[in-house]
């Protein structure tokens, strides 16, 4: 997100009290009225508390003015003692004179995204319409004292986006390091659940709405766990309850996902005439390079150069699951499988580059495995993953490296029930992609079946839901605070882009 500061008026106040310098920028008449009160009120907070540093900035963007600042916190929330922590903090004031009192508090997926990451689309945003929404990084993302592990992937090494994300050297080389500036036992979702509800508290807020996609919807339902009487609403998309356990259901996800491709497949003549047998297909090209990895020119993505990567069968079974994340590559995998069965790989890594190149660089890898480490792999019983993995595409080679560096990653201490369903007295509204391959709709209705006021809609879509028909449900259910007479209708309507023929990039 590109900002500017905006121009001071004659004077600023720099307040010292005991701990941390406060700097508050104080500006005049830089929004229409409602605007500008509640952005004062929200600076004046900031002056009454020495743990709050909020400033206004320019969002060249949208053309208004955001708060942006940190919170800090105590690493250690059950001492109060020792070290701390400074969570970034962004919120983008309403931009109407209607204003409602409850923002809306938005929770990044991964684990391991950064919730500011989100600022670029949500500035512009109906939801910002009447009401203030909060970003705050989760601590050990971000700019929250971010858990990041260098990886062997990097612009100087195009190679590591295709190797293992999980493996050991640079795990335990990041841990060393890490260690010295944090305790990577206070990173966990029940924790930072608890810094969320510490900020809305420092800014003032009663009731707040939830909105989290992914990992980020796992933290929304431990926030609700928590702290149920602060939350109005909740809206939750690509559902990952506690009950998924991560990363155990990888495998059997991305099979359904390509399931789900091949059935439109064989419900449609033109496509079954261009991809007939493409499980077959499939299964042909990871048998040969399992056999002998290929040798394959990518174009890289900074410089344009050609630079060579070796691609074998776990690679390309993990590109291709990453790959079937999201719009339009999703829709691309039957022409690029095509392509690579007929021995041109180059379209296949090409775009398995330029996916696992944006994934790995959008998560502290850190923060993720004191999540997954503390909260998912402890409840992995080992003789499941034979059943879950076999006679999937992925195999278990991603579950059996990641709980390999789990063994020897600092593990968090989880409340007695984490594993246990999620409920709470709160309206909310789920959201499934058909096609998601990493959470797919059973993980919705797995969570719907504990929440007594909740509604699961699936669409055609992948992983994580939008458009017009999405928004304007969202809209009536955050206005109107209830499920009751949501109008749903216009769901029955969607359907999923069509499948790319070979030639269409050409």
């Amino acid at each position: 997100m590109k900002m500017t500061c905006v121009p001071l008026p004659s004077l600023v106040r720099l307040l010292r009290r005991p701990g941390p310098i406060l700097a508050v920028l104080v500006a005049t008449s830089l929004a229409a009225p409602a605007q500008d009160s509640d952005r004062h009120r929200l600076l004046d907070l900031a002056e009454e508390n020495p743990r709050l540093l909020l400033e206004e900035r320019r969002h060249e963007a949208s053309d208004t003015i955001v708060l942006q600042g940190t919170y800090r916190v105590y690493e250690d929330r059950q001492a109060r003692t020792g070290r701390e922590i400074d969570l970034a903090l962004l919120v983008l004031p309403a931009t109407g004179d209607d204003l409602a009192p409850d923002p809306v508090v938005v929770f990044h997926g991964g684990p391991g995204a950064a919730a500011t990451g989100y600022a670029r689309s949500l500035a512009t945003s109906w939801l910002r319409e009447r009401r203030d929404i909060v970003l705050v990084d989760q601590r050990g993302t971000g700019r929250s004292n971010p858990l990041r592990v260098p990886l062997l992937a990097n612009d100087e090494n195009l190679q590591g986006y295709f190797d293992s994300i999980f493996q050991s050297a640079p795990f335990e080389a990041a841990r060393a390091q890490l260690e010295e500036i944090a305790d990577l036992t206070k990173y966990t979702t029940p924790i930072a659940a608890d810094d969320m509800n510490e900020v809305r508290e420092a800014l003032g807020y009663g009731k707040i709405n939830l909105r989290g996609g992914s990992y980020g919807s796992r933290a929304a339902l431990i926030y609700m766990r928590r702290h149920p009487d602060t939350v109005r609403t909740a809206t939750l998309n690509g559902i990952a309850p506690v009950e998924f356990l991560n990363p155990l259901f990888h495998a059997q996800a991305a099979q359904e996902g390509f399931e789900r491709i091949l059935a439109e497949i064989r419900s449609d003549r033109r496509y079954r005439n261009i991809f007939a047998d493409l499980d077959d297909k499939l299964a042909a090209i990871l048998s040969r390079l399992e056999d002998e990895p290929a040798t394959v020119a990518v174009t890289h993505p900074a410089t344009g150069e050609a630079e060579e990567i070796r691609l074998d069968r776990d690679a390309f079974a993990e590109a291709l699951r990453v790959m079937m994340y999201y719009l339009p590559t999703n829709r691309q995998v039957p022409a690029l499988l095509l392509r690579a069965y007929e021995g041109d790989y180059v379209p296949f890594a090409q775009r398995g580059l330029e996916s696992n190149r944006g994934i790995r660089n959008l998560l502290c890898f850190g923060m993720l495995m004191c999540v997954v480490g503390s909260e998912d792999i402890p409840r992995i019983d080992p003789s499941m993953i034979p059943r879950l993995t076999e006679d999937t595409f992925l195999g278990d080679a991603r579950v059996r490296t990641q709980m390999e560096v789990a063994k020897h990653w600092p593990r968090g201490d989880v409340p007695a029930n984490y594993g246990d369903p999620v409920s709470a007295d709160v309206p909310v509204l789920l959201w499934s992609g058909t096609h998601d391959p990493v959470t797919p709709p059973r993980w919705g209705e797995e969570a719907a079946r504990s929440l007594p006021r909740c509604i699961h809609l699936t669409v055609p879509a992948a992983h994580g839901v939008g458009g017009a028909c999405i928004a304007q449900i969202e809209r009536e259910f955050l206005e109107s605070g209830t499920l009751k007479d949501l109008d749903t209708s216009c769901v029955e309507e969607l359907s999923m882009a069509p499948l790319a023929l070979p030639g269409d990039d050409d």
